[in-house]
C-alpha cells in the first residue's frame, strides 16, 4: 500500500484543472481499495454559483471525485497507466445517498473498494468522509475506452 502525489495522478487521469478533483492519494492496494483526498476550499468556481451565500459542494462533484479516485485503482489494479487515446468512463451509479453537505474548509476523504470487474466494467463501493462521517455513498460503475 503506498500513496501518490499530485504528479503521479496527472499519470493516470486526463483531468486537469478546475475539474481534477484529487488532491493527493494516501493509499492504494491494487485489487482491493483506494483511499484520496480532496481539499475543498472557497475559491473553487462551483461556490461562486452553488448557494453563494451558503456554498455548499455539488453532490455530482462528490460523486466525480469518487469516480477520479476508482478510475487510478482501476488502472493500478491492471497495473498499467492509460494510453494517450485511453479514458476510463464514469457510467453508472447506483445506490447514491447524500448525507451531509460538504462545506469550503472541508478535507473530503474518498474511499472506493473494488467489488468486481466482468468485461472491463469495474464495479466499486464507494464513500466520501469529512472527520470520519459519511457525507456521500455509491456504488460506482466505470469502463476503460479509446478514444
Amino acid at each position: 500500500m503506498s500513496g501518490m502525489d499530485l504528479k503521479e495522478i496527472l499519470e493516470y487521469l486526463p483531468h486537469r484543472y478546475p475539474f481534477l478533483l484529487l488532491d493527493k492519494v494516501l493509499e492504494v492496494e491494487p485489487g482491493k481499495k483506494i483511499v484520496a483526498l480532496k481539499n475543498v476550499t472557497v475559491n473553487e468556481q462551483f461556490f461562486t454559483g452553488h448557494f453563494p451565500h451558503h456554498p455548499v459542494m455539488p453532490g455530482v462533484l462528490i460523486i466525480e471525485a469518487l469516480a477520479q479516485a476508482s478510475a487510478i485503482l482501476s488502472f493500478k489494479t491492471a497495473d498499467q497507466k492509460p494510453a494517450d487515446k485511453t479514458v476510463s468512463y464514469f457510467v453508472g451509479i447506483d445506490k447514491a445517498r447524500f448525507k451531509k453537505p460538504v462545506f469550503p474548509g472541508d478535507q473530503l476523504i474518498l474511499e472506493s473498494e473494488l467489488i468486481r470487474c466482468v468485461h472491463r466494467i469495474w464495479k466499486f463501493s464507494a464513500k466520501a468522509k469529512v472527520d470520519g462521517i459519511v457525507v456521500a455513498e455509491g456504488d460506482l460503475l466505470c469502463t476503460e475506452k479509446a478514444l
